[in-house]
């Protein structure tokens, strides 16, 4: 029996889908069963999904006859798996030969990790470069109070860590944000500090074409982790508690005032709660007043002193951060 599902989901992916299935099926482990969910495609893609299906008993194809989004298939994909581990892969992406091996011996000698990620290679019409995200669980959950801190196709998880968890079809394209931001305080998580995923970049990247829907998803995800803190999404200073702890450009001299109150609130509430590693979490508010005050909308003499006297972040910024500012501020 496979002790591994693959879910991939396909919309007229003719142009990369064969490269991503072979990638799947050329892998040095070997027992699993690909499930390819064909979302009513309108180009060559049911031809080639018929080929494989023909070629290798592994591959498995489920067509559906209206469009049902990425995020619904992924669902209907984990609901139909028979096996407890479960890995996803995009029709446009390529897994190294390595990947599940790898992430499936972690798993097995981690059992109290539920979601293991990778690094991985960007490639196409960017630059290429390898994305490394934080690799330990603590360091993760920070990470995901500004942005995803794990790779969607990389990633390789347990089913039953999911319990009423689902990717939701609203924040498409940042379901996946939505979901693992959520399962991060269930279960531990992990990425393997190695590329073992090429994720290609082109201009058909959903990514790209819904770019107005990302950035309310993203808000309204860091909105719903604050909710760990004992913050309100209601609340009337939630976008101040928000930008200390994912930086927000050009603010004005009375925001950044009223985002350094919600920083050292945030401090407080942790300590309280106890819900991310106070250190770490320190640290990255650290990270982001610095950036935020560094990119300031304009600066005065005022602003300056308040800085240096008040803040409690003047000491804690680099020597030419403070100079710029000061001569800035002369101005």
């Amino acid at each position: 029996m496979p002790e591994l599902t693959v879910i991939m989901p396909v919309y007229n992916g003719e142009k990369h889908l064969e490269e991503a299935i072979n990638s799947v099926l050329n892998q040095t482990y070997t027992n699993f069963t690909l499930l390819v969910l064909n979302d009513n495609s309108s180009d060559s893609t049911p031809d080639i999904l018929n080929r494989y299906k023909e070629q290798d008993h592994r591959v498995h194809v489920v067509t559906k006859t209206e469009n049902q989004g990425p995020a619904n298939l992924r669902n209907e994909g984990i609901k139909l798996a028979k096996t407890d581990l479960i890995a996803l892969l995009d029709a446009d992406d390529i897994a190294l030969p390595t990947r599940f091996e790898k992430q499936i011996n972690f798993l097995k000698s981690n059992p109290d990790v539920g979601v293991c990620g990778t690094w991985f290679t960007i490639f196409g019409d960017k630059k290429e470069k390898v994305l490394k995200h934080a690799v330990d669980h603590e360091a993760l959950k920070i990470q995901f109070l500004n942005s995803c801190g794990i790779g969607n196709p990389t990633v390789m998880f347990r089913k039953s860590v999911l319990g009423d968890l689902q990717f939701e079809h609203q924040y498409v394209p940042a379901e996946d944000y939505g979901l693992w931001s959520q399962l991060i305080s269930r279960t531990k998580f992990h990425n393997i500090p190695e590329s073992l995923l090429r994720y290609r970049w082109h201009p058909g990247n959903i990514s790209q074409t819904k770019k107005e829907n990302l950035k309310k998803s993203e808000i309204l995800i860091r909105k719903r982790q604050l909710i760990h803190l004992g913050i309100d999404e209601n609340d009337t200073h939630i976008d101040s508690y928000l930008h200390a702890v994912s930086l927000k450009r050009k603010l004005p001299i009375n925001d950044i005032k009223q985002v350094i109150k919600a920083a050292k609130t945030l401090e407080k509430l942790n300590l309280k709660h106890k819900h991310y590693h106070q250190e770490l979490f320190k640290a990255h508010i650290d990270k982001i007043l610095i950036r935020t005050i560094r990119n300031a909308e304009s600066y005065n003499m005022a602003f300056f002193n308040y800085l240096k006297k008040e803040s409690g972040y003047f000491s804690k910024m680099p020597i030419i951060d403070k100079m710029v500012i000061f001569f800035k501020s002369l101005f």
